[in-house]
């Protein structure tokens, strides 16, 4: 009898791990792994004067750098930048901070590549997160120019699927539940360490980072901006998935990224 309650109950795992991986957004193809967006990953590109920062761009939780930057690496390779992007944790499920010292070791290549000073850092969700404790913890606060985070996870979800999927497969869905021992770590006076300009994009249609005021950021506004979608563009109903590809994303993007400073709140993109 009870292993036939050991089998249901790791069946009963198995399917909720599953659910949360689609609710996360598992969506790209197997052979993807390890394979850079387009215009990404130009280990022969150096950065000029108008973009003299190389662009990082982090992948959020289960997905491929390939699936997840497909629209806006090409997009800023195009806009002149040295775009650079990896996989790291396992599909992005190890513990975040063995996953940010993966972050600081591909700074550190690219910034050797380059020449470069310092990096921008995009990031989706996990990947908007994770990078914050590089700059708080592991010396990225001398190294990052600015830290765009699109929907990203800042302060966790009380989305029941990343408990589930934390209990199971994905230890840094644990790390990413509203109110974890890391996220207290992570927030604990100074939220937003003086160093990188950092912009925070949200959707009020997130349905996996919950509430979506989770991903909004605490500081100065002289180097902190959070972003709501739907403040500049009401119709707008791009969702958390679909926000690394979204036109309106890529505006707001440039804006933080062409400018001293984090993204211009009084910025007006094109509603698309």
């Amino acid at each position: 009898m009870r292993a036939r309650g050991t089998r249901r109950t790791a069946r009963l795992l198995a399917v909720t791990a599953i659910a949360a991986l689609c609710a996360f957004g598992l969506t790209a193809p197997a052979g993807a792994a390890d394979t850079p967006p387009p215009g990404a990953n130009d280990w022969s590109c150096k950065p000029d004067s108008a973009h003299p920062q190389p662009v990082v761009l982090v992948n959020g939780t289960f997905k491929t750098s390939y699936e997840n930057w497909l629209t806006l690496s090409p997009a800023l390779a195009n806009a002149g930048y040295c775009v650079f992007s990896f996989d790291y944790g396992g599909l992005e499920t190890a513990p975040i901070p063995d996953s940010a010292a993966e972050l600081r070791d591909f700074v550190n290549a690219v910034l050797g590549a380059t020449g470069a000073k310092k990096v921008d850092i995009v990031g989706h969700s996990q990947g908007g997160m994770m990078p914050r404790y590089y700059v708080k913890f592991l010396g990225g606060a001398t190294k990052v120019d600015d830290l765009v985070g699109i929907v990203p996870s800042n302060h966790g979800t009380t989305n029941p699927l990343a408990l589930a999927a934390g209990a199971t497969v994905c230890d840094s869905c644990a790390d990413q539940t509203a109110g974890s021992d890391f996220l207290q770590k992570l927030n604990s006076d100074p939220e937003t360490p003086v160093g990188p300009d950092y912009t925070a994009i949200a959707t009020k249609y997130d349905e996996v980072v919950v509430p979506y005021t989770s991903a909004f950021l605490k500081g100065p506004d002289s180097y902190v901006t959070d972003v709501l979608l739907q403040d500049r563009c009401p119709l707008d109903t791009t969702e958390h998935d679909q926000a690394p590809k979204s036109p309106l994303v890529e505006q707001w993007v440039l804006n933080a990224l062409e400018r001293k400073g984090p993204a211009d709140p009084a910025f007006v993109p094109r509603c698309v």
